[in-house]
């Protein structure tokens, strides 16, 4: 087996090295930062991602249900928190055996790091910078630290920004939604009829979402339209919001009081315009440096990992890397791209002008429940038939 590169240890970068480690593929980790750190806010995993996390070591998944909260029910409400739409997920535990779970993105990450087996195969503090092709066709990677390493495969999976994919596609373009998002974690416990709820509040051309990540801890996002590329003022994040949000349920501004300025974080919501392929010879793009949708779904993470599960057991049953990177493509697009095209829509439909709102929230609320299941059981299910099971 030839050495493989797999720049990024984020979700998907980490996901795929335990599934090449189950595998026994060989390859080294690169990450830029020097230290793993609890960053971020938090993160919706569901079946699908959870499947692929059980499949890897029923161990991993257990230990990340503990550190996180699962739900029974998506619920999506109006600015009042009255709801439009309950979606029990009881069908979806009778079908899967668990429901989506929400949790730390940073916990995660870490979690992750602590079920890989060799250590050494993670270099942190290595930022990839670029790569030349060599004459023997493998690949010679520059790091930031102008250390270099020479590889045969590269698995770019270096996030929405990739600096992978703008080696390999130069034409490949990101596509602001118009929109920009504030997430937070709040040292605050939900009110026990909420615990077990991911929910979400349209209204008011604005968007909020909560969901509890663990005791004392919720985690929350905050979306409204802006331009792009602003820059947030942190000593005033906070008066901001809650004065954005001063007509929306009370819970809304309760949970922004209870957020560390500090730890608000704002990024502008985009997605990358569809590609036509995700690799060129042995380098190869997964998860947001692929196919990066809006979160509107909560698919990114899941998708990330539903790509690692796939690639390496194509890897594995493959001779050829470019045979297997093809096939990988032609695996996945057709679930990716409706999910990227689907966060789309209903980021458009989130935010939108009181006539169409109304008519969003009748045709929401009075959508047969059978439609509804259906789209998440296909969104759920992953073809296990690939690795034998």
């Amino acid at each position: 087996m030839k050495n493989i590169s797999i720049i990024g240890g984020g979700i998907g970068g980490l996901t795929t090295a335990l599934c090449f480690e189950k595998l026994g593929i060989e390859y080294t980790l690169y990450e830029k930062v020097n230290k793993l750190k609890t960053v971020g806010a938090g993160i919706w995993l569901s079946p699908n991602a959870l499947q692929v996390l059980e499949w890897i070591n029923p161990s991993l998944l257990h230990s990340i249900q503990r550190s996180g909260n699962s739900f029974n029910k998506i619920l999506l409400t109006n600015h009042k928190l009255q709801p439009i739409r309950d979606s029990s997920q009881d069908f979806v535990k009778d079908m899967f055996g668990y429901t989506t779970l929400a949790i730390h993105r940073g916990v995660l990450q870490k979690i992750l790091y602590s079920f890989i087996n060799n250590k050494a195969n993670i270099q942190l503090n290595k930022g990839f910078e670029s790569y030349f092709q060599n004459s023997d066709h493998s690949y010679t990677i520059n790091f930031h630290d102008q250390s270099t390493q020479i590889t045969n495969v590269i698995i770019g999976a270096d996030g929405i920004n990739s600096k992978v994919r703008q080696q390999i596609f130069p034409k490949s373009k990101l596509r602001y939604s118009g929109q920009t998002c504030w997430r937070g974690v709040a040292d605050f416990e939900l009110d026990n009829n909420l615990v077990s709820a991911g929910f979400t509040l349209w209204g008011k051309k604005l968007q909020f979402g909560v969901s509890k990540l663990e005791n004392g801890k919720t985690y929350w996002f905050a979306v409204m339209l802006s331009e792009p590329n602003l820059q947030e003022n942190r000593e005033t994040v906070k008066t901001k919001l809650i004065e954005l949000f001063s007509q929306h349920h009370p819970i809304v501004t309760t949970l922004i009081q209870n957020t560390s300025a500090n730890k608000i974080i704002r990024g502008d919501l985009s997605d990358l315009e569809w590609m036509n392929k995700w690799h060129t010879n042995t380098i190869c793009l997964i998860g947001d440096a692929a196919h990066a949708m809006t979160p509107d779904l909560g698919q990114g993470g899941a998708q990330a990992m539903e790509d690692a599960f796939y690639l390496s057991n194509l890897i594995h049953q493959s001779n050829a890397f470019d045979v297997a990177f093809n096939n990988f493509y032609n695996l996945r697009k057709t679930k990716v791209k409706k999910l990227v095209e689907q966060s789309r829509l209903t980021s458009k439909m989130a935010i939108t002008n009181k006539p169409l709102e109304l008519l969003r929230n009748i045709i929401l609320k009075y959508s047969p429940e059978k439609v509804l299941q259906k789209q998440m059981i296909e969104t759920y299910t992953i073809d296990k038939t690939i690795c034998g099971v």
